[in-house]
């Protein structure tokens, strides 16, 4: 079984990182609107949704949105924010789900990379690219590999409601690799995450493949320019051609 289908499927998952900072996430998401402009009720995918907050917070500033994970259960969770021009489903990002139909397509806060082989990456970009109208726009936000591997913390221990988490991170095969390993009433557990340490250039590859055009880069979630050594993140906004 490939990691991700059972680490995200699983109540650890959300436990570990209930403390994500979403009102970040939610300004990040405002600012990429101010910045884009959107036109109102503007067709957005939103690709590895989780549970449908950031979905949620696209509908009520008035635009349709389908929001798409593969985990059942976080697909169920996000289901009861349903209505009209909000729907979700469970979906592998490397398939084609509609075409020429959205105006914008966002895989946001590093879900993407997951997988061992590079034809999955080229598929999960073939799908979105088809997914998007003519001069739509796709915004990808991953990590910023090259920071992420300077400043890699190699252990580290958490604790969400009484389990303690000890965590590992490792660059393996050009991957960083996390190992979680924990407690929980009586039982022992262990997962890990997996994920490419993508720079800029595969990325340019991967679009350029797929007839995107990069049109944009930042580096951090307030829309500063984007610099290899120092941005935390990659934000890449490509056009359709």
């Amino acid at each position: 079984m490939e990691w991700f289908k059972d680490w995200f499927d699983s109540p650890y998952y959300h436990i570990l990182y209930k403390d994500r900072n979403f009102d970040e996430a939610e300004q990040f998401i405002n600012n990429l609107l101010t910045f884009l402009k959107p036109e109102t009720n503007s067709r957005f995918l939103d690709l590895g949704c989780g549970k449908g907050r950031h979905s949620v917070f696209l509908n009520k500033k008035k635009h349709k949105v389908v929001g798409l994970d593969l985990s059942p259960e976080s697909i169920t969770s996000a289901s009861t924010f349903e209505n009209t021009d909000l729907q979700f489903y469970v979906h592998d990002m490397r398939k084609v789900f509609r075409v020429n139909y959205f105006d914008y397509v966002l895989n946001l806060f590093t879900s993407f990379g997951y997988f061992e082989n590079n034809r999955d990456d080229y598929a999960t970009i073939n799908a979105l690219s088809k997914g998007l109208k003519p001069n739509g726009l796709v915004v990808l936000d991953f990590m910023n590999a090259t920071k992420v591997i300077s400043c890699l913390r190699q252990t580290e221990t958490k604790h969400s409601e009484g389990i303690e988490f000890k965590i590992e991170r490792n660059l393996e095969n050009g991957f960083i690799v996390k190992q979680i390993c924990f407690s929980d009433k009586g039982k022992n557990y262990c997962y890990h995450e997996r994920v490419k340490a993508l720079v800029l250039a595969d990325f340019e590859k991967y679009f350029a493949a797929n007839k995107l055009k990069i049109v944009h880069l930042f580096g951090n979630y307030n829309l500063q320019e984007f610099d290899k050594n120092t941005s935390d993140r990659l934000i890449i906004i490509a056009q359709k051609e």
